[in-house]
This record gives C-alpha cells, structure tokens and sequence, in this order.
C-alpha cells in the first residue's frame, strides 16, 4: 500500500529512516480545489527526490534555470536544492525519496531522464513496503537494481538555463512570453543595447549556449507544455513562429528523435 501523504511528509525530511521511499499519485487533480495549475511556491527537501509523470506535466524551476517535465519522463532533483513545482492538469505519477547520505552515484543537478519498464516496475514493488527504520535484505537489493536503472537512464534535453546578466534576462523572458517574435540576434542586441558579438559572447557564457540554440530550447519547452494540455501540432507550430507545420516537425525530431505524436504517445521501453 502507497504511504499516506501525512506519512510521506513526515518520512522525506528526516536524514535517518529508510534509504529508499516511493510513493505513486493516482489521477490527481493539480490542486485540491479543481484548478488547472497549481504551484508550490520556492522550497527543498532533504533527501534526493525521483519522480516520474504518466498524465499531466511539471513544470520545475531552480536558480540555474527550468526544466519540462512532460508525461513517461521522470526528473531527478538532489537533496538541498532550491526548487518550485507547476503542476498541470490530472496527475498520474511515481516518485522515491533517497536519503542524503546513501552513495547512490545520482547527478550533483538536476536533470531529466527516460523511463524504464523495469523501473517502473520496481518503484510499484517499492511503493507497497511497510516502512520500517532500515530496509531489510530483500528491499536492500530492490534499491540497487533500480539504482542502477536511474543511473544508466538516458538524458533528454529538457533543461533551459537562464541568464543572470539583467539584459539577457529581459531578452529571455521576452522569449518566452512571445516564442513567436523572430526577430534576428543583432535586433536583440539593439533591444539591450549591446552590440550583436557581445550578446552572442554573453549568451554563451551564461547559459553555454548560442542565443539560436536557447531560443529553440525555450520554444520546445513551450511546444511540450501545449502538446501536453492537448493543442494540435498545427496550432502549435504556428503559436511558436514556425512557417509551417514540417519545419516544425523537422525541428522537435531533431531534438527529441521522434515526432511530437509519437513522443507523447509512446512510453520508452527501455533505459
């Protein structure tokens, strides 16, 4: 049986306990009261959080940028690290919490990752423990298999690192606001008052990326979000500025290796 939620809260933030816990959400609404979207303002945790969206998306932010967390995906957030978590639509999902101290070889960031069968199907084998202070023998080699499985997960490219210079970061709200405006990098740079080989320079070292390469990253980020509520692709490209409904197609294959289609319908079948 899946803990309670006063249970789960009670277990996550202590440091002692067992090293492993899982939790799975069944079709729950984003919020108690029926809205769309809810959010959790600016919090951390203690232990190391894993959890993975079968229905309904998560959008997170840390102070290093956003990640999308759109359905069959899961996304890794380590112990301490400053978050907040929207959450859209009905959600259906799983999740484990890892004790700080237990060498679980996981990222120092956070991150997003593919899903297994078999991690699935672990994490529902962990979900229904009674929660004991150590986890016995049996329990013990259940969490190094799906260990394992997180740690040989592949990575998708879902992450949005944001700007800290206050003219970059105009220039990257306005990006998302409006990921439809085209204009060029030099109209950009005229916009911040810089001149188009400083922006490009300082765009890089921020975020490691060229001003093109983030300006598509924020539009997949918010192609997922509308693909995720529903939106036809078409309305979608053309929300986003593309010319047409293909260039669009050709660009998210390109970085996801499969069509918008075939990407939200299908889960992975193997890490």
């Amino acid at each position: 049986m899946t803990p309670s939620r006063p249970q789960v809260h009670e277990l996550i933030e202590q440091a002692g306990g067992p090293a492993l816990i899982a939790y799975r959400i069944e079709r729950e609404a984003a919020s108690e009261y029926g809205e769309e979207t809810h959010t959790y303002d600016w919090h951390r945790h203690l232990r190391g959080q894993f959890f993975c969206v079968e229905s309904g998306l998560v959008h997170v932010h840390t102070e290093h940028g956003s990640w999308m967390l759109p359905p069959h995906r899961a996304g890794w957030m380590p112990p301490g690290e400053l978050h907040t978590v929207s959450i859209s639509g009905v959600m259906s999902g799983w999740g484990v919490f890892i004790a700080p101290d237990l060498d679980h070889g996981l990222p120092g960031h956070p991150c997003v990752i593919g899903v297994s069968d078999l991690m699935r199907a672990l994490v529902r084998r962990a979900s229904s423990w009674t929660w004991h202070e150590r986890l016995d023998a049996e329990q013990d080699r259940v969490m190094a298999v799906l260990l394992d499985e997180m740690r040989r997960a592949p990575h998708e490219p879902l992450h949005l690192p944001m700007p800290l210079d206050r003219r970059l970061l105009r220039i990257a709200q306005a990006v998302l606001e409006q990921p439809h405006d085209n204009r060029s990098l030099e109209d950009w740079a005229t916009c911040a008052g810089l001149s188009a080989r400083s922006l490009s320079r300082l765009f890089r070292a921020e975020t490691a990326l060229s001003f093109a390469q983030w300006r598509q990253q924020a539009r997949l980020s918010c192609a997922l979000e509308q693909l995720a509520e529903g939106e036809p692709v078409a309305t979608v490209a053309d929300a986003l500025g593309y010319a047409s409904v293909s260039a669009f197609v050709a660009m998210f294959r390109r970085s996801f290796g499969q069509s918008p289609g075939r990407y939200f319908a299908l889960r992975p079948s193997s890490a």
